[in-house]
């Protein structure tokens, strides 16, 4: 949504923090009612689905009333803060009440129920929002895989949009703002039995993002009840994430085993000469890289709108990760190009950058294909849920020790386990079969994989 701020600066709306969000979690004021705050002092901290953002006061002023609590869902274009003193003008109109509406310039709303906004020339914010008009022109423009794919969707060439967000970034608001100023383009629908007819082609955000929660209503006895935990920020997300998934794809999951006894000791090696702990996964995640140059269906995204499978180039490589907050899965960007090594430390300092909270969106979008380690928590093998609009998922079990035979003879051996989850409408059961059994081999041949040690 787009928030034209009111010109009297006798309160200030919650404006658009990320890519098109339509609310934020109230995580704590950082003001109090009564105090004086300085342009761009931070008013308050917001989370919006994965990310922790501080608001901003867009003015100078004295604190009149704080709107809403600690766990609190606020809408964009509600009122959050309420100005007195210094920050009304005097010579304005009869201000607002707190409980006025907000002042939002909204579309109608398209058949999936999503509100599309425009974002007002005459917004009134503080640098970190404010639209970056400075930008010279021919300038490329600074924004998400998402962002961009919403302005090739439009045809809008997105170096012409004007960014709102932090930084001069393009917002899907931004975008969906352009298009509103009639430069939508028009598509032809033809109807059985009919001329074609130009409409306007419809403008749609990401169903994962609008879809609420399931309100089914269930009888739930409060016997027994020692917390209720509202469904909030990341486990909110991960919520509608999921359930949009298992909605949209229809998942099917084939399983198998890898002898990693000969990779295994490739990586004591490698331990030894890096002298630092390394684990196993950057080692299946150059794998996965390999089989995906083999059995590139799998390294795609659907567009269910516009009814189209996008086969991608490079792999951009989801890696789940367990926080304290919930799960979160940033993307190493281009992970086809990367060594083991430089996998290895992109992990952790994407792993690191999650825990703390200090990860960029742009590093949690665009992803083309993820991993999951439920062996890390002691799990072997799982279904794991598509990541949409990716079309695959993998699950590392826990690798265990056991009793294998190689030309007649027993061994000791170490066998990891596999769970692949496909999109059966874009990779059917015997490509999926087929990828994993690429990929076993490529681990029980890592002299394929990794130079000698």
């Amino acid at each position: 949504m787009a928030i034209k701020q009111p010109p009297d600066k006798s309160h200030f709306l919650l404006p658009d923090l990320g890519e098109g969000v339509a609310e934020a979690e109230l995580i704590s004021w950082k003001v109090q009612v009564g105090q004086d705050v300085a342009e761009h002092q931070t008013l308050a901290e917001m989370e919006t689905d994965k990310a922790l953002v501080e608001v901003p006061s867009p003015w100078a002023g004295t604190i009149r009333e704080l709107h809403g609590n600690a766990g609190d869902i606020i809408n964009v274009g509600s009122v959050l803060v309420s100005y007195g003193g210094k920050a009304a003008a005097t010579s304005s109109e009869t201000k607002p009440q707190a409980s006025a509406p907000a002042q939002v310039e909204a579309e109608e709303s398209d058949d999936a129920g999503t509100v599309v906004g425009n974002v007002s020339s005459e917004l009134s914010m503080p640098a970190s929002f404010a639209r970056q008009d400075s930008i010279s022109p021919g300038a490329k423009a600074q924004a998400t895989p998402a962002v961009r794919r919403i302005a090739r969707d439009l045809r809008i060439d997105i170096n012409a949009v004007s960014g709102t967000g932090r930084g001069g970034r393009v917002t899907a608001s931004d975008v969906h703002a352009h298009a509103s100023d009639g430069s939508v383009p028009t598509t032809t629908i033809a109807q059985p039995g009919t001329r074609s007819a130009p409409v306007a082609e419809p403008v749609i955000q990401d169903p994962a993002q609008t879809m609420p929660l399931a309100t089914t209503r269930v009888a739930i006895t409060p016997e027994g009840t020692i917390e209720k935990v509202p469904f909030r920020g990341v486990r909110r997300k991960i919520a509608q994430s999921l359930h949009h998934s298992v909605q949209t794809t229809v998942h099917f999951t084939v399983v198998d085993e890898a002898d990693i006894t000969r990779l295994d000791q490739k990586r004591a090696g490698f331990e030894s000469l890096l002298g630092t702990r390394v684990n196993l996964l950057p080692f299946v995640m150059t794998a996965v890289c390999a089989a995906l140059r083999q059995h590139p269906t799998l390294n795609a995204n659907v567009d269910d709108f516009m009814e189209e499978i996008h086969l991608k180039g490079p792999v951009n490589l989801g890696c789940a990760v367990d926080t304290d907050h919930g799960l979160m899965v940033p993307v190493i960007h281009a992970a086809q190009d990367l060594t083991f090594v430089q996998m290895a430390q992109q992990v952790r300092d994407l792993a690191t950058a999650c825990r703390d909270r200090s990860i960029p969106r742009e590093s949690l979008a665009g992803g083309t294909f993820t991993i999951s380690n439920v062996g890390s928590a002691g799990g072997m093998f799982a279904t794991p849920i598509i990541n949409y609009p990716e079309v695959a998922i993998l699950a590392i079990g826990r690798a265990k020790e056991t009793v294998l035979t190689r030309n007649g003879a027993f061994y000791a051996g170490l066998v990891l386990p596999l769970s692949l989850s496909c999109d059966h409408r874009v990779v059917d059961g015997a490509e999926g079969a087929r990828f994993l059994g690429t990929l076993v081999s490529l681990l029980e041949a890592p002299e394929t994989l990794l130079p000698e040690v």
